[in-house]
């Protein structure tokens, strides 16, 4: 499976390290076009490709990694993502590191909303950065990643994902139930770092 990358911050380049590993297919993208990207592409492995927002964005799933207050603009004018699987690691976190005011919705349902028919799963979004990078076999178990999302078949996959890359995974529900726990900042289950040993 081939996966587009939005968004080559820390937790972009932490999951196409990952998934890479895994064997699966990577095009990492950014704003700035493939260019920017070359070397940092070399250096996440042999399957990671510096690749253009478009291409990404057509990939057979695409991973959305971005600062809150762009995401807007960056998903307005891609390719129709409808029928296809998103994962949104977005965190509603605006300059100052203030929280996004979203009234009752979370932040994935908002961008399900800007991604109509795409099937949204919230994963990847509550470990920071250098912990999410490290090696998720740890102390004879795996690092635990919480998702969430409304379509079951969209969950197995990422789910599918999460356990070939070497993390433990927990399925939390829906985006409205599950996606409220795995919030950054506020959600009980942000910033955990736990271990589900054998």
């Amino acid at each position: 499976m081939e996966i587009g990358i939005i968004g080559a911050g820390g937790i972009g380049q932490a999951f196409a390290k990952h998934m890479a590993k895994a064997g699966y297919e990577v095009l990492l993208s950014n704003s700035r076009g493939p260019e920017s990207l070359t070397s940092v592409a070399e250096q996440l492995g042999v399957n990671v490709k510096a690749a253009t927002l478009e291409e990404a964005a057509q990939a057979e799933l695409t991973f959305i990694s971005v600062p809150w207050s762009k995401v807007e603009e960056v998903l307005k004018g891609l390719p129709s993502f409808k029928h296809r699987i998103v994962i949104d690691a977005t965190n509603p976190i605006l300059p100052g590191f203030k929280k996004a005011d979203l009234g009752k919705k979370t932040s994935s349902q908002v961008v399900a909303e800007l991604l109509p028919g795409a099937k949204v799963v919230k994963a990847f979004n509550t470990l920071l950065r250098e912990v999410l990078d490290a090696d998720p076999n740890e102390g004879g178990g795996n690092r635990v990643l919480f998702y969430s999302g409304d379509d079951v078949d969209a969950k197995k996959v990422v789910g599918e994902m999460i356990r070939k890359a070497g993390f433990f995974g927990i399925d939390l529900g829906d985006l409205a139930t599950g996606g409220r726990l795995q919030s950054f900042p506020g959600g009980p289950l942000s910033t955990l770092n736990l271990v589900k040993s054998d």
